[in-house]
């Protein structure tokens, strides 16, 4: 592996932390479309928080490929002498919830302009059984003018990024690899092994791959859609779910899954990746869409139940005050890709409640391009009629959480993170 020069397309979650652990050994080309991105990368801050100032400065480079380190660009010329290419771009859903490819085939035309002989191209983002093959292939194939399995080889190695997590890194998580030949499955292991410590595990073909990692995030989905159908039955008999969870998980082999919002850019999305796929082989999936149909509605169930307590308390709902903490799809981390706080917000603006959003580490820029909202940066002074916990950030675990609401004021915590007595009610 010693003469492989690595060229890493995107440089999201899942890309930089890749790219500036490859290129602790090897020459890498981290390439972004997103010149703003590349600019900030290259002053040695990472906004995703994903790899630290210092990991990222250890690594950055001016001269590409001239020997290990990380050369971060938005000129896909630089591509140009690569001998592997993985990409790492998002793989979204439009707002039908129908899988969209259009990062990803982008990205192969990229992979196409400059790929050459005996090269590999491996491709980390997360889709359905099939698509490696069966679409990106050929575009590759179609813009280089090669044939794969004959001129050059393609892997599939799905990304493990866990956002937020300092201690399941990248390096620490076994990484499952696998190639179109038996040959290019090696080299395409060899590559991994030589810098993730936890090991790999070689897949027996690429469709393998492609299926373990969206089963992945689909049977946690449908495990958190199963605890949030618990919660709304044992909210309606008066018993606090956490409280049944914490009983049952006593029973050594009980799954410790809890109910929650189920956002983000993995779990809230995989699923309709393979539930497109399994409709074009004619099999309509029932509990994969069942589970889904669940965990996308519990954003207006949270907020219909704050109303509810609301209502208890003896609070007029039009033009009441609520303050939300947190915007991210999940704790400790700035991403509010299709985070579900939004359904939240929407629903108590449908009541006519003036809702206020606190998060300390969302960006109020991303925010407000995404959603079209203005959030604090600071924790407001002022009393509300109702606060709701929605993400569990480090920050908010010491807050004094009723002074942040009147004398009959709501609590509602979404995540748990508050001992029972302190709130009103909780999911």
């Amino acid at each position: 592996m010693e003469k492989a020069r690595i060229a890493v397309i995107g440089l999201g979650y899942v890309g930089l932390p890749l790219a500036r652990l490859f290129a602790t050994k090897y020459p890498v080309i981290g390439f972004d479309i997103n010149a703003d991105r590349i600019k900030e990368l290259n002053n040695g801050k990472d906004s995703t928080l994903e790899v630290t100032d210092g990991l990222l400065q250890s690594v950055l480079k001016s001269n590409p490929l001239s020997e290990a380190g990380l050369f971060c660009t938005a000129d896909a010329e630089f591509l140009a002498d690569c001998t592997y290419y993985i990409v790492t771009v998002p793989t979204p859903v439009d707002k039908t919830n129908r899988p969209n490819l259009d990062p990803l085939l982008s990205a192969s035309q990229t992979v196409g302009k400059f790929i050459s002989k005996n090269d590999i191209v491996i491709y980390e983002s997360t889709v359905s059984p099939g698509i490696t093959e069966d679409v990106c292939i050929p575009i590759v194939e179609k813009f280089s003018g090669l044939t794969l399995n004959k001129d050059f080889f393609a892997g599939y190695s799905p990304e493990r990024i866990n956002p937020g997590d300092k201690l399941h890194t990248v390096e620490t998580i076994l990484k499952i690899t696998s190639g179109s030949t038996p040959e290019a499955a090696q080299r395409v292991d060899e590559l991994y092994r030589s810098v993730i410590t936890a090991g790999t595990y070689l897949a027996p073909s690429i469709r393998v791959a492609e299926a373990a990692k969206v089963i992945e995030n689909t049977q946690r989905d449908i495990n958190i859609a199963f605890i949030n159908e618990l919660a709304k039955i044992f909210n309606r008999m008066g018993i606090d779910t956490r409280s049944v969870l914490q009983a049952a998980a006593t029973k050594w082999n009980f799954l410790p899954f809890y109910p929650g919002l189920v956002g983000g850019h993995c779990i809230g999305v995989d699923p309709y990746y393979l539930a497109q796929r399994a409709k074009e082989y004619g099999f309509r999936p029932e509990i994969i869409l069942s589970g889904r149909r669940m965990n996308d509605g519990m954003g207006e169930y949270v907020a219909q139940e704050v109303v509810r307590c609301m209502i208890k308390n003896e609070i007029l709902i039009k033009n009441s005050r609520v303050l939300i903490l947190g915007i991210t799809f999940k704790e400790n981390c700035p991403d509010v890709r299709n985070t579900k706080v939004i359904d939240v917000i929407h629903e108590l603006q449908n009541y006519d409640i003036n809702v206020s959003v606190y998060d300390p580490i969302a960006s109020p820029v991303d925010v407000k391009s995404e959603y079209g909202i203005d959030i604090k940066s600071a924790l407001p002074s002022e009393k509300y009629d109702a606060v709701i916990a929605a993400v569990a950030h480090k920050e908010f675990i010491s807050l004094n959480i009723r002074s942040l609401v009147k004398t009959n004021g709501v609590i509602y915590d979404v995540k748990g993170i508050y001992p029972l007595e302190y709130v009103d009610a909780r999911l």
